[in-house]
């Protein structure tokens, strides 16, 4: 098992202290003015954060959206960063033009594994549902994934939709459980929902300090208590997701390792903070890579 970064291939136990979702470039049309586009301003946030201790980022910024993939190599080389670029598509508002009109998704994925440096595959449901594009989506991560090994990570719209992710990813499809990275679950704090996803074998990722259209963050470290009670605290990840100019201005990538990993020492314990920065992200992006 490695993980695929975009300086090659490591293993697990080299990547370190892990923000298990963040950008550090990307654009869409749904938010203009705030591309996130500068190399210089992308090495400083890494180098903020390794001097917090952070070791690796898994940067979720799929196709077609600004990744800069050589940008991304360039950074990591300067900052000692280990970081994990993604293949993958988002939803189709965040395109000019919908690249599903010109690509075979299964094939590009694989392509993007296997020659392009990325390391997962990141894909979208809708809101509280799964809408056909999403499905077409998911199936080609799918194939990819059962390819090469690589893990899919998966935005929830506002949380929501988990279950119905992994009754396609991981049962019509046979996606197993442990390579599939739900994101955003702290926008919809459903214990509910939280403990079946944990149950399936599934990675949790809690990702992203609220803003107001998803004042969640009081309910965050009761979500993390109640998994860890539960048994699941090695399906936890945390992670900034930091998507806009103005994001990086307030809080940026170091935020996590800033606020967030002092709360959880105190919170859930050393040992709980361990798994959740380092070795739950160490399992969770690594792959039988081909």
């Amino acid at each position: 098992m490695r993980i695929r970064t975009v300086l090659g291939d490591i293993a697990p136990g080299d990547l370190g202290v892990c923000d298990a979702h963040d950008h550090l470039f990307i654009r869409s049309p749904r938010l203009p003015g705030e591309e996130l586009d500068d190399p210089a301003a992308a090495a400083a946030q890494l180098r903020a954060f390794a001097r917090l201790g952070g070791g690796a980022v898994a940067q979720w910024t799929p196709h077609g959206m600004g990744r800069r993939i050589d940008d991304l190599a360039d950074v990591s080389r300067a900052t000692g960063v280990h970081v994990i670029a993604a293949t993958g598509l988002h939803q189709a508002a965040h395109y000019d033009s919908d690249p599903l009109e010109t690509v075979r998704p299964a094939a590009l994925f694989v392509d993007e594994l296997t020659r392009g440096r990325a390391g997962m595959i990141k894909v979208a449901a809708a809101f509280h549902g799964l809408d056909a594009r999403a499905r077409r989506v998911m199936t080609a991560a799918a194939e990819a994934s059962d390819a090469t090994g690589a893990p899919i990570g998966v935005h929830l719209e506002q949380g929501t939709s988990a279950l119905d992710v992994l009754d396609l990813l991981c049962g019509a499809l046979g996606v197993p459980p442990d390579r599939v990275i739900l994101g955003h679950l702290n926008r919809s704090p459903d214990p509910w929902v939280h403990l079946r996803a944990a149950e399936s074998g599934a990675y949790l990722a809690f990702d992203g300090p609220s803003r107001t259209h998803h004042a969640t963050d009081w309910h965050l470290f009761a979500s993390l208590t109640a998994l860890a009670d539960a048994g699941h605290l090695d399906r936890l990840l945390l992670g900034g997701d930091t998507t806009t100019a103005s994001a990086r201005a307030e809080l940026g990538v170091p935020h996590t390792l800033r606020a967030l990993r002092p709360r959880v020492e105190r919170q859930l314990g050393g040992e709980a903070a361990t798994a959740i920065f380092t070795t739950n992200p160490a399992r969770a992006f690594a792959a039988p890579w081909p």
